[in-house]
């Protein structure tokens, strides 16, 4: 039976009014006007601490359980010491019942000495010699001259050697939990990429004579940089760079207004540049994880500006930046008062027109969600459905997966209990390991070792002005979505009835990146084995942010694209992409090519900004004032 609770009567039936207030007392500016349409949901529902069958005396035992658990999980950052332990015993526990794989792997360590003995006696004499091991596809830590030298090319060769053998004895062992030994590969990995030789001051070639020929001032410069960052870390500041990169200055720099303002979000839209637009307006929905500007950089790369001047009315979600105020935020709170709420106005401001729904990562997650809901209850108001890298099956999520089970949530709700809130720095800790050799030790050796600052650009000092995730919503996410799967097993209630996706018949366009280690493009391409409309779906090159981020005249940009029709048969992902057709350049301009044809409307006058009959009054200037919030 699926687990849902009472619907949500907060706000309901609330008159119109200049300020809102929400269920924790803090008053935000906004209105509610007066005929918008109400939508009261439902959410997951999970045990709140202290459940109601307690004692008195078993609630304070139970708050005094999670917050000792709370105080280890800030002290681990937030990682179960039992999720990573009970993986260690499961492997070497079924590894000891084993015999055959011991000597398995007792032959391949015999088998890589040799052949780094052997590497090692022919290449003294001749310099063509064939290295055994290569480092795998995007690892770049050992290119260069520097590293064929003598002794460099052995002390390579030798970590290689050492890093395949243990890429064999973490395979899984026959008994053992899947996840487990995936859990064992990844840690295993993250040990490997720490102790590389290219961490290493003495056994990195490149390092060692950069500290010779400078008389040891890289060190100087680097130890600088490290304390400099340790302060910034300690009192919260963005790094000094990124002030090159100012929001409302240099980025989000698109004009527009704030239209409305609730307690979760603001809605702003952006003003014309063309003499006439589509009937139809597009509405973004970006996700709460991150500041919505990904998608309104600098005026060369924004995605806002582009669809803006092919002649679209475009509306963008800013979320807030959660509090531990805001601890109570569900997910459905982000459907009802965010996604819902955002299109009641879009419709109020642009009446009598379909509207274009284009979501971001989670906002694209959510998307999916309300479009599934509308069209249960036969709402019919969107024209369209866009998901920009949007997991809704969430089996094959990638090496994400790897943090999440019971025990790992548990853990993770109980830090998140004490606090109120996911902290950003926790969230940015979690994505840096899964790219721990190119976001960490890499980091650490250019600009700690070699004393070099990485260059800023826009979207790194996007990716430095993070946001939180308030404490009830992402637990019932990792828990609804993440560990038990709801949406795609058909057990995800929305107002207390399930949704599915194949009720969704607007045209949807899908767009994954080939390198995304946040929602890997096979995951996202999953949407299409749940649904039966029109699917265009776009792989592009690049990785979750860059890949999106992806103007016309990008360098180096290619993507394959193909049509799926309703009872056409389903292709999985690897077939798909090898018959796909394959483009060079940016991937945008199919999407305004197919905007357009899901456009039935002729182009008219650019609507007024805003809709002052209905309490919609032009407020601040985008970006807006949520952008702000720290």
């Amino acid at each position: 039976m699926d687990e849902v609770v009472e619907p949500s009567s907060k706000n309901a039936g609330a008159p119109a009014q200049n300020s809102v207030e929400n269920d924790t007392g803090r008053k935000t500016a906004g209105s509610n006007p007066k005929g918008a349409a109400n939508h009261q949901g439902t959410a997951l529902h999970f045990p709140p601490p202290g459940d109601g069958q307690q004692t008195h005396h078993q609630r304070h035992f139970d708050s005094l359980n999670r917050g000792m658990r709370a105080a280890i999980a800030h002290a681990t950052g937030g990682i179960s010491p039992h999720a990573v332990a009970s993986a260690w015993i499961d492997w070497a526990s079924h590894l000891g019942r084993a015999p055959g794989r011991q000597f398995e792997l007792a032959f391949a360590a015999w088998t890589n000495a040799a052949k780094v003995a052997r590497f090692a006696t022919k290449r003294i004499t001749n310099e063509n010699t064939p290295a055994p091991f290569e480092p795998r596809d995007g690892d770049r830590r050992f290119q260069g001259d520097e590293w064929q030298s003598l002794p460099y090319v052995f002390i390579a060769q030798n970590f290689l050697a050492v890093e395949d053998w243990w890429g064999l004895a973490t395979e899984e062992v026959r008994g053992m939990s899947s996840i487990h030994a995936e859990r064992v590969s990844f840690l295993t990995r993250q040990i490997l990429d720490a102790a590389s030789p290219s961490n290493n001051l003495l056994l990195n070639p490149k390092l060692f004579r950069k500290t010779v020929a400078e008389g040891g001032q890289n060190l100087f410069r680097g130890g600088s940089n490290f304390l400099e960052d340790l302060g910034r870390e300690i009192t919260g500041e963005l790094p000094e760079s990124t002030q090159h990169f100012a929001v409302g200055k240099d980025l989000a720099v698109t004009p527009g207004r704030v239209v409305y303002r609730n307690e979760l979000f603001e809605l702003i839209q952006y003003e014309p540049t063309t003499a006439t637009v589509r009937a139809e307006p597009v509405l973004i929905v970006p996700a709460w994880i991150m500041k919505y500007y990904i998608l309104d950089l600098t005026p060369e790369n924004s995605l806002v500006r582009h669809l803006i001047e092919e002649g679209y009315t475009v509306f963008m979600i800013s979320w807030i930046n959660p509090t531990a105020e805001d601890r109570d935020l569900e997910l459905d709170d982000y459907r009802t008062k965010g996604v819902m709420a955002a299109l009641d106005r879009v419709n109020q401001i642009v009446p009598d027109q379909k509207v274009h729904l284009t979501g971001y990562c989670l906002g694209g997650t959510m998307s999916a969600i309300s479009a599934a809901t509308m069209a249960r209850d036969n709402d019919e108001r969107l024209a369209s459905l866009t998901l920009l890298a949007a997991q809704t099956d969430f089996s094959e999520a990638g090496e994400l997966m790897l943090f999440v089970d019971d025990s790992q949530v548990a853990f993770l709700e109980d830090m998140m209990w004490d606090q109120g809130y996911l902290d950003s720095n926790q969230m940015a800790g979690a994505f840096r390991i899964l790219r721990s050799k190119d976001l960490v030790w890499s980091k650490i050796t250019r600009e700690y070792l070699q004393g070099e600052r990485d260059e800023m650009f826009a979207m790194r000092a996007w990716n430095e002005d993070p946001t939180r995730m308030p404490y009830r919503m992402h637990s019932q996410y990792l828990r609804g979505l993440f560990l038990e799967n709801r949406i795609t097993a058909g057990r995800f209630a929305v107002e207390g009835r399930v949704i599915a996706l194949k009720d969704i018949e607007v045209p949807t366009l899908i767009i994954g990146t080939e390198t995304d280690h946040i929602a890997p493009w096979r995951s996202v391409y999953k949407t299409t084995l749940f649904t039966d409309n029109e699917i265009t779906f776009v792989l592009t090159t690049g990785g979750h942010n860059a890949g999106i981020v992806s103007e016309p005249g990008h360098p180096r940009r290619r993507f394959r694209v193909s049509t799926r029709y309703p009872g056409d048969r389903y292709l999985d992902p690897d077939s798909w992409a090898a018959q796909a057709e394959c483009r060079e350049g940016s991937w945008w301009p199919v999407w305004w090519q197919w905007l357009e044809e899901k456009s039935v409307s002729k182009k008219v006058k650019p609507p007024k900004m805003g809709a002052p009959e209905h309490g919609l009054l032009p407020l601040e200037p985008a970006p807006g004032t949520y952008i702000f919030q720290r």
